[in-house]
């Protein structure tokens, strides 16, 4: 099977249940940048996975967050007669980003100030991460606001992006770096 169609040259895609759509369409931005931040998180659990230590679980949490990715992307490229071909995200989904969040945020200190990335690429990979993630929920309520989202979508996206932010605070402290905090 050949890997272009070229019925996408003239601008148009095809969503799941076959409708055709402009390459503009609010549905195909929202999935786009869903598939954007796959990229990038695949790039961090890489290079955690590369690091000589990272913390335990975290390379298999990124894992369990790119399947549910594609489910995602998947939910949001389907058209009203190919959301029955999709399966939902799992009920667990949200409230399982919620424990991950809840577990990291314990082993770090609080803090009442913004913080500015770096100090280590994972860190910044994080907020990459994060900083893509908000876009690709901006474009998925956009979505939702002309052909509606699954609620749980919007919600997982949302707590997802909470999710990358806490995990490049407990890496700034899992490898000892400074973390800076923004102070006006």
């Amino acid at each position: 099977m050949k890997v272009y169609t070229k019925t996408g040259d003239r601008g148009t895609t095809s969503l799941i249940g076959g409708e055709r759509v402009s390459k503009t369409d609010a549905r195909v931005e929202a999935y786009g940048t869903v598939d954007e931040l796959s990229a990038f998180v695949a790039l961090l659990a890489d290079r955690l996975r590369e690091a000589a230590t990272a913390p335990a679980g975290a390379v298999e949490d990124l894992n369990r967050v790119l399947s549910r990715m594609m489910t995602v992307e998947a939910l949001l490229a389907a058209d009203p007669t190919g959301r029955k071909q999709v399966p939902p995200l799992p009920e667990d989904a949200v409230s399982w980003l919620e424990t991950r969040i809840d577990a990291m945020q314990a082993e770090v200190p609080p803090i009442d100030k913004f913080t500015i990335p770096g100090g280590h690429t994972a860190v910044s990979l994080c907020h990459v991460c994060r900083t893509v993630c908000r876009r690709a929920e901006r474009a998925a309520l956009r979505a939702d606001a002309q052909y509606g989202v699954d609620p749980a979508t919007l919600a997982w996206l949302n707590r997802l992006s909470d999710y990358f932010y806490v995990l490049g605070r407990l890496l700034t402290s899992f490898y000892g770096v400074q973390e800076t905090l923004w102070i006006p």
